[in-house]
């Protein structure tokens, strides 16, 4: 009988470390498990430059969220990147992203301006994000300050 107690509380300890381990995989791979808690916004660009699903979005170097599905529109031929930002954070009708780099050759990612509240005159995002910077491509750069046109976009 008290091998049949030992044998189901090594059972049970073994099934909650199991469950705290799979809890603790999900939490840090950004999953959720309960609920959602961010807002879809889109932000419309005319390259992302190697952005890729799962990158960060900051506002003031502080991040808020990630960057979801990213799709081409075939009718204006311009990627629309789904943004996933907490709900807490509010964007205005002005707001513009930026999509940066994390040192030379680093990671993208996005940046928020999240627009002025502006009593009277502002008013809450309600459509995608249209003001936005496209990432910068180093290598076009590289090419054209090695064949001598810097200033003239080709």
């Amino acid at each position: 009988m008290n091998s049949k107690k030992i044998d189901f509380s090594v059972g049970l300890f073994v099934l909650v470390g199991i469950s705290a381990i799979v809890y603790m995989a999900i939490q840090i791979g950004g999953g959720r498990f309960f609920g959602n808690d961010s807002q879809n916004v889109t932000a419309i660009f005319s390259n992302i430059g190697g952005l890729s699903s799962g990158s960060n979005i900051t506002i003031a170097g502080v991040k808020i969220g990630t960057v979801g599905p990213i799709t081409l529109n075939a009718e204006t031929l311009k990627a629309e990147v789904t943004l996933l930002i907490d709900k807490d954070i509010q964007l205005w009708d002005d707001a513009t992203a930026a999509i940066k780099t994390n040192g030379l050759i680093g990671d993208k990612y996005i940046s928020i301006y999240p627009g002025t509240e502006i009593e009277g005159i502002s008013m809450e995002l309600s459509g995608p994000i249209v003001d936005t910077e496209p990432a910068i491509d180093i290598e076009g750069l590289i090419s054209r300050f090695a064949f001598g046109s810097v200033t003239e976009e080709k």
